[in-house]
């Protein structure tokens, strides 16, 4: 009787610890699950997307000067290239012709803003401004409807991220920088563009770089011959549910 009694206790002792454990990993589970979907304080654009494709973007921002597009857009018509361009209001109108021609040549305009502030601490009534009017200059230069938009200097907040998307656009950044605005040498561009792409990524140029045409012509060059499909970065993103984990990656949301 003694052991059956002992036996009973032995039983019930394990039978606890296995509850416990269960409900520790579930709570653990849900607590991963949260990490993941429940949403950040901070709102992060997108930075890049997940892809297992060899495909990713290429975008140039356009605020000072034009010299350099022209060759820039001969480049990308020879390799049979679209990409993104995301010009300011003022850069439009100084050079309503070249913008005529990113459009007709098959390239995504996006909205770079309309005067190049630093967004990030601008009120939402100032960030629809700046929306507003540079959407509207697009539309009335190139015929264009723009749904993607770069701020100024990478600089953002959740009120501008947040506004921007009532707006109707996609926050882009970029995971792979040219830095071609310093005035590197063409083969620095190169090198530390190469060293970074990968399936999904975001490439950043400008339209008025130094080298950049010459370091383009290199990079457009090796990327096809590896495989990579360029598409404008509206083409990279992903259709229906997604979220952006903390490093900025569009991710699909998969039932």
């Amino acid at each position: 009787m003694r052991i059956l009694l002992l036996y009973k206790k032995y039983i019930a002792l394990i039978l606890c610890l296995i509850t416990l454990l269960v409900v520790v990993g579930v709570i653990g589970f849900s607590n991963r699950l949260q990490s993941v979907f429940k949403p950040n304080d901070k709102l992060i654009p997108i930075y890049r997307v997940y892809t297992p494709e060899k495909k990713l973007a290429i975008t140039f921002d356009a605020a000072w000067g034009s010299d350099k597009t022209p060759m820039i857009l001969n480049l990308l018509k020879k390799y049979d290239v679209k990409t993104t361009f995301f010009l300011v209001g003022f850069w439009i109108e100084d050079y309503p012709e070249m913008a005529k021609r990113i459009a007709e040549e098959g390239h995504e305009i996006g909205n770079h803003s309309s005067t190049h502030p630093k967004m990030g601490s601008l009120s939402e009534e100032k960030i629809i401004e700046e929306l507003q009017r540079t959407h509207d200059i697009i539309k009335e230069t190139t015929g264009y409807e723009a749904s993607v938009f770069r701020a100024p200097f990478g600089d953002y907040s959740n009120t501008l991220i947040s506004t921007a998307e009532e707006f109707g656009y996609k926050v882009i950044q970029w995971d792979v920088d040219s830095l071609d605005w310093k005035n590197f040498s063409a083969k620095a561009i190169v090198d530390r563009v190469l060293s970074r792409v990968r399936n999904g990524s975001i490439i950043l140029f400008h339209n008025n770089g130094k080298h950049t045409p010459e370091a383009l012509d290199e990079i457009l060059n090796k990327l096809i011959s590896d495989g990579y499909k360029i598409v404008p970065v509206s083409e990279l993103l992903i259709e229906g549910e997604y979220y952006i984990d903390h490093t900025g990656e569009q991710k699909p949301i998969l039932d």
